[in-house]
Order: structure tokens, then sequence, then C-alpha cells
């Protein structure tokens, strides 16, 4: 027994000097410090794209043509026929009033007419004189204008297509004209105003399509035209009004829905970098980047940005085509800094 330890004992000390003969060398930690101490970044090569010139503006949707149907003169309503929320068409009947008036009119037109009637073959047989016929003639045109006017005051018609969103009166109602008994507005097409800048008056043309979303029809986006540029400037606000109609042939745009007009100006032909690689310079309105370098240095470079879109930015000046930007790791970097990818 005693033999086998006296074997063994060596076999395990030469074991052990073979593994420490074994182990790695130390690395220098001055050259570790070194590599710790190199940033490293991330980058993207600048590249042109083209760049909607656009520009989002808040307004609401208001009728075409709103129109208050109302009489003449004070009168009973006998009847009104149509409720808020019909759609009616263009000459539609909408109410009657009273028809006393009306009646006592159409006899004295039969009258004037059947007199008139009589009176032109006496006249033309050279029974009466010219004076005489002319005088009739001219009674029958004043009972036919006066009836005219009371049937158009009558019988109230609608004076264009649209939806009734207002009636003030019922069936027996005595109008006193405080208000109107209805009010129809016309929503196939709708108009939109918007007010823009005055720097782009020059940039926007009558016929230019613009794009609107609803906030109360999530999902949907309508194609509009610029109908109108109003000729004056708003001194206090620095705006013009552009008035942008909208045919909504499926009527889903009402009148008082917010609404937000996308108009875009031109499209630029620009260089496009992420906006994360942008640095504000502190206490300045500056924006600069860093450029990688052949040598994998970085350089500070000042840039004028143009439409900030999608997280990219446009740049107007400052880099061109083809320059490595830093867009991550630039916490650590100075001009001229050693950088690795």
């Amino acid at each position: 027994m005693n033999k086998v330890v006296k074997i063994l004992v060596p076999a395990v000390i030469a074991l052990a000097v073979c593994a420490c003969g074994q182990k790695k060398p130390a690395q220098d930690p001055m050259m570790m410090a070194q590599e710790n101490q190199i940033p490293k970044v991330e980058t993207y090569t600048a590249s042109f794209q083209e760049v909607p010139q656009e520009e989002i503006y808040s307004s609401t949707v208001q009728a075409y043509a709103i129109n208050n149907v109302v009489p003449q003169s004070g009168n009973r309503i006998a009847r009104v026929y149509v409720e808020v929320g019909d759609f009616v068409s263009r000459g539609q009947i909408l109410a009657e009033m009273d028809a006393v008036g009306l009646n006592q009119a159409a006899l004295k037109l039969a009258n004037d007419s059947t007199e008139l009637a009589r009176l032109r073959g006496l006249f033309q047989a050279g029974g009466i004189s010219q004076s005489d016929f002319e005088a009739v003639e001219l009674a029958y045109k004043v009972s036919k204008s006066s009836y005219d006017n009371l049937l158009e005051n009558t019988v109230l018609r609608a004076p264009m297509g649209g939806v009734i969103t207002a009636r003030n009166y019922d069936s027996g109602d005595m109008y006193a004209m405080a208000s109107p008994i209805y009010v129809v507005q016309q929503i196939t097409p709708v108009k939109i105003l918007v007010g823009i800048s005055e720097t782009d008056y020059t940039r926007v043309k009558k016929g230019d399509v613009v794009s609107i979303t609803a906030d109360a029809l999530p999902g949907r986006t309508f194609e509009g035209k610029v109908n109108r540029l109003y000729p004056t400037i708003d001194p206090a606000t620095h705006t013009f009004t552009a008035e942008i109609l909208v045919t909504n042939a499926d009527r889903v745009l009402r009148p008082g829905m917010y609404v937000r007009v996308q108009v875009t100006f031109a499209v630029n032909h620009s260089i496009v970098i992420p906006d994360s690689a942008v640095i504000k310079q502190q206490g300045s309105g500056q924006r600069s980047v860093y450029l990688l370098q052949p040598d994998n240095t970085v350089k500070s470079v000042v840039v004028t940005l143009g439409r900030h879109f999608d997280q990219n930015y446009e740049i107007l000046d400052g880099i061109k085509e083809g320059d490595i930007v830093v867009t991550k790791g630039h916490s650590a970097l100075r001009d001229g800094s050693q950088v690795t990818l």
C-alpha cells in the first residue's frame, strides 16, 4: 500500500506542473484600456430621396351653401312636410302657408284674364281705344305678378338640394318672421376654409389636389381641390384663406366636423438622413452631424435642415450623397475622435 502512494504522488505533481505550463499569457492592461476607450458607433450613408414639401392644417367642414326658407310676410303655417335630417331635392315642397290670400289672387287673375281676352277682340275690331286696352292689359300683368309672388310665398320649396338642419315651427304656428321655418344646407359638395402662411401664397394654385382626414372617420382619406384663393392677407395672422371643395358624394362629411388638410406644395429631390444623426448645439440654433472619415475618425459638420418626416430629416446644405453619418454613439465623440463600427 505504501508503494502505491509513492508512485501516485509524483504523477499528480507532474500533471499539476504540466497544467500550469499551459496557462495563457495575460493581456497588456494599457492595451485593454485603449481598446475600451474607443467609442463604438452606428452609421448611415446619406442618399437622395423625393421629399414632399407639405403642411397639415386644422379646420372644420362647412356646407357649400346655406339657405333659410321663409315666406315674404307673416302668415299662419298650414302644414310642414319634412323633418330635420331629411335630404331634399331642389324644388321639393317643404311647407305650405295659409292660402286665403293666394286664392283671392287666383280669382282676380282669372277675372282679369277673361276681361283681357274679351277686350282684345273689341280692340282688334276698333271697338275700344288703344289706351283702354293697354290699361286692361296692365291690370292683368299686375294680377299675374301678384299671384306668382303669393304662390311662391305660400308653397315653400327647397331652393337647392341638401339636408334639413333646422325646423323652427310646427303646423298651425303663426310665422312671426323671427327665425326661418327651415334651414337647408348643401353638403354635396362641402367646403373647408384653410388659413395658409403668406410665405406660401405663390405656391398654392387653384385646382391643386389636397388630402383630408377626419377624426370622426378614422381610416378614411378624402380628396379635395383648391376652389378659390382669397385675395387678401390677414394682417394679424399673416395668413390667407384657401377654399377647399370636397365632392362628398356619400355625404359622410358633415358641417362642423374637425378635419386635417394636408397640402403638398412641391416635391424636392434632397439628401435624407435619420433624425438620430442630428445634434443640437447647446446655446445656439445650429444643428450638426458627425461624418465618418476614411481613417475611422469623425468630423463635426454644421447642416441646414429641411422637413422632418417619418423620423428622418431633409438636409438642405452641409453634406452630400454618400457621406457616412454617425447615428448612434455620438454622445462620447469630439471632432477628430477615433471610432469603431
